[in-house]
């Protein structure tokens, strides 16, 4: 991928990933009303025909609106492996994130598009099919789009009285536990599952989205672009951005948090 990319316009294929993420929406929707099965993947992970249809869809319409840029799927990297290199602009697919949820049908899914330049999330969607609630957001622009009511959203200034944390159900205790023993003042929790928890804390309905196990890129480079976009932040424990394109696409350890 040549180093010196044109910059592109960041409106116009935000709409088109957005409507991408509708069709991957509608694809997850058909299955999940089905008497779908599931299997796992080698690294035990599971895997449905929801995530396949949805990735297959989402990687059509960027092969149609930005084919010069590279893409990094889930599905994609677990059927062929990752790509050895990447360059300074690509795409993050998870056309299902929150798998798991998925089958649990709790509704706690999301279908998660990212545009990374130089390690940074710049544009993303989040959409989940089951409220038909859409979060996008680039620049300083972050948007949520509930049917056909749309509104800027931004996060909010943390509270005298502390923080609200979102927690999955899975990892509540231990996560609490370890974001006081930073040093953060937690006042409340609020159940949020898979990339959801960036977008409470961009519509300034939470404050803090700490994570000490597991992720990969994919599963975070949406919901953390829009929540730049509303003006929170996404960092490792030691404070310093979390950034993308690291070598096996795997994340560090991180916290993200509103305005603080």
């Amino acid at each position: 991928m040549p180093v010196d990319q044109p910059a592109i316009s960041y409106l116009p294929l935000r709409d088109a990933l957005i409507r991408a993420a509708y069709e991957a929406g509608a694809a997850i929707m058909a299955v999940y009303a089905s008497d779908f099965a599931s299997s796992h993947k080698a690294d035990r992970s599971p895997v449905t025909a929801a995530d396949v249809a949805a990735e297959k869809l989402i990687l059509a319409a960027l092969a149609r609106h930005a084919p010069e840029i590279a893409v990094v799927a889930e599905e994609q990297a677990a059927a062929v492996g990752l790509p050895p290199s990447i360059g300074r602009r690509f795409f993050l697919v998870d056309p299902l994130d929150g798998t798991k949820e998925f089958i649990a049908r709790n509704g706690e899914f999301t279908v998660n598009i990212a545009l990374i330049e130089d390690g940074v999330p710049v544009l993303g969607v989040v959409y989940l099919p089951v409220l038909d609630e859409m979060y996008a957001g680039s620049g300083n622009v972050a948007i949520r789009r509930r049917g056909l009511a749309e509104e800027r959203i931004s996060a909010r200034s943390l509270p005298a009285e502390g923080a609200t944390m979102t927690i999955s159900r899975s990892h509540a205790a231990r996560e609490l536990v370890k974001v006081e023993m930073l040093g953060e003042h937690v006042a409340g929790t609020v159940v949020a599952g898979s990339s959801l928890k960036f977008c409470r804390i961009a519509e300034g309905s939470a404050d803090l989205y700490p994570r000490f196990g597991p992720t990969m890129e994919w599963d975070t480079a949406a919901g953390h672009a829009v929540l730049l976009a509303a003006g929170g932040n996404v960092t490792t424990l030691d404070g310093a951005p979390l950034t993308y394109g690291k070598p096996g696409f795997r994340n560090p350890h991180f916290i993200a948090r509103g305005i603080p």
